[in-house]
């Protein structure tokens, strides 16, 4: 169910109420899975239907399992979701020399589908996922069939976020993965999520403890210098959806507003109750948001 807050000839923003039958998770068509030697890492995937390839790419400090939730519901509405997990993060490993940056983080997802035989997909990226499919449509735009924007921006770090993001870098060197949840948790979910569904706490913790210390520097290296990519907005032509936790305090609705004012004709959902991981927070209503938005652009088959 959604309520129309307002629409113009490029403005599509709609406010969706959760749609419990939509959150995902069983019933959808078998998953596989396995490893992909790239680049000089190993980079382990997920894929899920047979329709339209959908690749989505997970935020920071995170992996593919971000989208635990999404993979059975839109693999039955008729995508081949695809997930990976970046290099050093999750399941996948990278050489020692080669922790990851965002050229190699976009060199490792359009390698994927290359490996795959996906000569086009609509590409997702949630929060660091957003500044890497930037870098992927500067690269190679004929890849692309749509975008999906996730919790993220296209400015580049202010001086403050700069600090938080090498802070992080540090704590991690410090103390281990295991000390970001922590950190990350509490922006990722809404305090009454963390109150009320405590499990989906430990499960985000969990797979932020999965990451390497390596990965999560380089990580949080690429958030702190990523480049200014308001101008690569204007040259986008795919459909693009727009998706934003109305809670996200890390990259708040401002971001997104701007973005879908920088890239014709895209559409923004802001989902209530949802903070920076709504992906995850909100299945249903972006499961929701996503197959509608599909199917107004004819992307399903």
């Amino acid at each position: 169910m959604s309520t129309l807050f307002s629409c113009t000839a490029s403005v599509l923003t709609l406010i969706l109420l959760a749609a419990p039958a939509l959150a995902g998770g069983s019933g959808g068509p078998a998953a596989q899975q396995g490893f992909l030697d790239l680049n000089g890492a190993r980079i382990h995937y997920v894929s899920q239907g047979s329709g339209t390839p959908l690749l989505l790419l997970h935020g920071y400090p995170l992996s593919g399992e971000l989208f635990a939730r999404n993979r059975d519901t839109l693999a039955s509405a008729g995508f081949r979701v695809i997930t990976i997990d970046h290099r050093g993060y999750g399941q996948s490993t990278a050489p020692a020399d080669n922790p990851g940056d965002l050229a190699t983080y976009a060199q490792d997802a359009l390698a994927v589908l290359e490996q795959l035989h996906v000569n086009k997909a609509v590409i997702g990226g949630m929060s660091m996922g957003g500044p890497i499919a930037f870098e992927m449509y500067r690269r190679a735009p004929e890849r692309f069939s749509g975008l999906i924007l996730i919790d993220t921006i296209a400015n580049p770090a202010s001086v403050v976020e700069q600090a938080l993001w090498k802070g992080m870098a540090q704590k991690a060197s410090l103390y281990g993965p295991q000390s970001l949840a922590p950190e990350l948790i509490k922006d990722m979910l809404t305090g009454m999520t963390r109150m009320n569904r405590p499990a989906d706490a430990k499960f985000l913790t969990g797979i932020v403890k999965q990451a390497s210390v390596a990965a999560d520097v380089a990580g949080a290296n690429v958030l702190a210098t990523r480049p200014d990519s308001i101008p690569t907005l204007k040259t986008i032509t795919v459909p693009t959806l727009i998706l934003e936790g109305l809670e996200d305090t890390v990259y708040p609705p401002e971001f997104s507003m701007k973005m879908q004012q920088n890239i014709a004709g895209s559409n923004l959902v802001i989902i209530p109750g949802a903070a920076h991981a709504a992906i995850y927070e909100k299945a249903s209503a972006a499961n929701r948001a996503i197959i509608d938005w599909a199917r107004m652009h004819n992307l399903l088959r």
